[in-house]
């Protein structure tokens, strides 16, 4: 799928400007895993992570459920939105929202990062910067094991995603972290 049809699909649900700015983020940390691991259609990946929460805004209460339907109704005025993203969208939500297992290796990214891109930007809000460009894996590795900080950020799932990628989680966080700095300007942050 084109990013920008992504884009448009997206547009179409969501209107807040905090939910857009983390779907960039995740967006654009699924591109950099995709172009890393050598995957043959990066911007797949980067739409995925676009539409992850497509639902959120409308339906926050029947997140990764509501989803399913949109994305199904919407396929005639999209065409190119594809199962695959559909499914990687869903998997995002397993044992949170649905049993919806991350098989695939997109589908591993997009659940690892996730809560993870959420943990990062609230660490770079707190900095004298308000930057991603100057922070350091060990900054955010603290936030981690801090429970109190950006407590809304499930650690769980992003271990179980870590562990699911065969990662461990300094190097998820270091991967993240350095996908984040490639557009900090785009992202605000």
């Amino acid at each position: 799928m084109k990013f920008e049809n992504a884009a448009k699909l997206l547009n179409k649900y969501v209107k807040g400007e905090t939910l857009l700015r983390h779907s960039l983020t995740v967006a654009v940390v699924m591109e950099y895993f995709a172009k890393e691991s050598g995957e043959k259609n990066p911007e797949l990946w980067k739409s995925a992570g676009y539409l992850h929460d497509i639902d959120f805004e409308l339906y926050p209460n029947q997140h990764c459920i509501k989803a399913k339907e949109i994305l199904e109704n919407e396929k005639e005025n999209f065409p190119e939105l594809t199962d695959e993203i559909i499914r990687a969208v869903l998997s995002h939500g397993y044992k949170i929202a649905n049993d919806i297992e991350p098989l695939s290796q997109m589908e591993k990214v997009l659940y690892a990062i996730d809560e993870l891109t959420g943990l990062i930007f609230a660490a770079a809000m707190v900095r004298p910067s308000k930057s991603v460009a100057d922070m350091e894996t060990k900054s955010v590795l603290k936030k981690f094991k801090t429970p109190a900080f950006a407590a809304n950020c499930n650690r769980e799932v992003i271990s179980n995603g870590a562990a699911m990628l065969g990662m461990d989680i300094k190097s998820l966080i270091e991967k993240t972290l350095a996908a984040m700095k490639t557009q900090s300007k785009a992202l605000g942050v």
